[in-house]
């Protein structure tokens, strides 16, 4: 297994496109200002935002002088429909939108604001858009898992700790269902029995765990959702505490002390975003814009945690990873 997994999904489309983008940059209506707004949970959204922004000189667009970005940072999960409020009511060109459950709000907010989203899963399968080639309506963007990925999850997780047999899977209780199916069908190919733990908040995910911390020989998987993100620290405190294996779906979190993550570069989909929101200005619709694939993944290990838990990391996790806190 390479050290760095790219895979190409409709890049095509993107790449032959780029080369003409920077050209039509020279052409910006002198004395125009065009307004973006951003909105995104607030864990991790530093590296983020540095990465869209990094993607505007080279389209021919200068903050305050042809673009105002307008940037929203929801850090509390009951916040999410107060802040796209806000920023609908204040008529941005086009919206950018990180996360599942914040996209959820700002579909029930618009649905005729040019929408592009980012680290969104399955968005077919979940309804987001009528097809990944022609998306429909308001919204595009780039997709970050597809179901299958939960066999790898199942896989990694077995790999680094042979013991579990239980694996609890913490989701929203809307999201990512396929993936659920998924996992459930898979898990005894690998020797493990799948626990569905739902919640919605804070307060519900310290309960859902703590309801699965006595069973013996139990890991974790955690879904990609904002609201999950949000409660980064007690999940990774209680993994930490009732020494479970866990793997995430985001680096951050094995950078704050979590065992392992296997997925997307969210902030590699926010500065390819950058670009399709370049063509919207330009004219383009969303609903003729395809929905993008991912281009990078990163398996991230921390070795830190690895020891704690009393687990040896396979060399063949090792030397497959992309990056290894020590």
């Amino acid at each position: 297994m390479p050290t760095r997994r790219d895979f190409i999904g409709g890049a095509g489309v993107f790449a032959g496109a780029v080369t003409a983008w920077p050209l039509a940059a020279r052409a910006q209506q002198p004395g125009r200002v065009r307004r973006i707004g951003v909105i995104m949970g607030e864990f991790d959204s530093s590296p983020r935002i540095k990465a869209f922004e990094s993607s505007w000189p080279a389209l021919g667009w200068v903050q305050g002088r042809n673009v105002h970005i307008d940037y929203h940072l929801a850090g509390d999960p009951d916040s999410y429909r107060s802040h796209v409020a806000a920023l609908v009511a204040a008529a941005p060109e086009v919206i950018l939108v990180a996360g599942t459950s914040i996209l959820a709000a700002v579909r029930q907010a618009t649905q005729s604001i040019p929408t592009v989203f980012v680290g969104i899963s399955d968005p077919e399968g979940a309804g987001v858009v009528a097809s990944l080639n022609r998306p429909g309506g308001n919204l595009t963007g780039f997709a970050n898992f597809e179901p299958a990925i939960g066999g790898k999850w199942l896989q990694t997780l077995k790999e680094i700790a042979p013991h579990v047999t239980r694996v609890a899977v913490l989701r929203t209780p809307d999201g990512l269902k396929r993936f659920m199916t998924t996992i459930q069908t898979l898990a005894p190919s690998f020797g493990m029995e799948a626990l569905e733990c739902s919640a919605r908040n804070a307060d519900e995910i310290a309960r859902v765990l703590g309801s699965v911390a006595s069973r013996r020989n139990i890991g974790l998987i955690v879904m990609p959702d904002p609201i999950l993100t949000a409660s980064s620290r007690l999940i990774v405190d209680w993994a930490a505490t009732n020494r479970v294996p866990a793997i995430y779906p985001i680096r951050s979190l094995v950078a704050d002390g979590g065992l392992m993550c296997y997925g997307v570069d969210i902030a590699d989909q926010v500065r390819r975003a950058a670009f399709y929101i370049d063509r919207i200005l330009k004219g383009e619709k969303p609903a003729d814009m395809p929905v993008q694939a991912p281009t990078k993944f990163e398996m991230v290990i921390n070795l830190r945690t690895a020891k704690a838990l009393g687990l040896n990391v396979p060399p063949i996790l090792l030397t497959s990873a992309d990056e290894v806190i020590e």
